[in-house]
């Protein structure tokens, strides 16, 4: 099918490997425990929206570029190490904004911007895993071994094995956010508490943004 061999095995390891944590569960569950569900769900739709850009990279071949150039390599690494680090240090410094306390006084003013901050964070989750040269090398090393080299159209296959590492990935991520955001919606209540769980995620995200720097290619 589409050039794809052994597409039940590849779903079981997308599976296994979409358990596994890594920054992308870290920046879920960061998101959700200190801004709520609805903050996790649009990390979720942003991460799941990198994984389809990387999809659409490697089926171009464009990927291949980071695997054969040390220089994009560093310079994409650099960039979104830059950027975790950017994120963390605006949750280190944001002012408590979300409290039911405020929330009632300014109720519709909440809505408009609720709704811009969920297209800040889906941009956000978006970019922190389109900046992370790690997915495209994992997407060029791990797919090709389920495609059929003999077969004419290799980016459809590539196109297809992503669709179902995004679905998956987008499945276990939704769960891992809601399941996040209830554990800390009466914390989250509490304004001091609130406060201090966004100076958590600001340093979780610093240290994400570190660790992505020192990380050998």
């Amino acid at each position: 099918m589409f050039g794809i061999e052994n597409y039940l095995g590849f779903v079981l390891a997308a599976i296994l490997l979409n358990l596994t944590p890594g920054t992308d569960s870290m920046y879920i569950i960061t998101r959700s425990v200190s801004q709520g569900q609805a903050a996790g769900i649009y990390s979720v739709l942003g991460i799941t929206s990198g994984t389809l850009v990387h999809t659409l990279l490697a089926a171009l071949g464009l990927s291949v570029l980071l695997a054969n150039s040390p220089t994009t390599f560093m310079l994409v690494k650099y960039i979104g190490a830059a950027y975790l680090c950017y994120l963390g240090f605006k949750m280190l410094t944001s002012k408590n904004s979300n409290s039911i306390a405020n929330s009632l006084s300014k109720a519709q003013n909440v809505t408009n911007q609720k709704a811009l901050d969920g297209w800040k964070i889906y941009q956000q989750g978006m970019l922190t895993n389109v900046f992370n040269p790690k997915v495209a090398l994992f997407f060029i090393a791990f797919f090709p071994q389920f495609i059929d080299p003999s077969y004419a159209y290799g980016m459809l296959s590539f196109l297809m094995l992503g669709l179902t590492f995004a679905t998956t990935g987008f499945i276990w991520c939704l769960c891992l956010a809601l399941l996040a955001a209830r554990f800390s919606t009466r914390l989250r209540e509490n304004p001091s508490i609130e406060t201090m769980l966004n100076r958590v995620s600001g340093m979780v995200f610093i240290g994400l943004g570190i660790k992505l720097l020192t990380e050998k290619g």
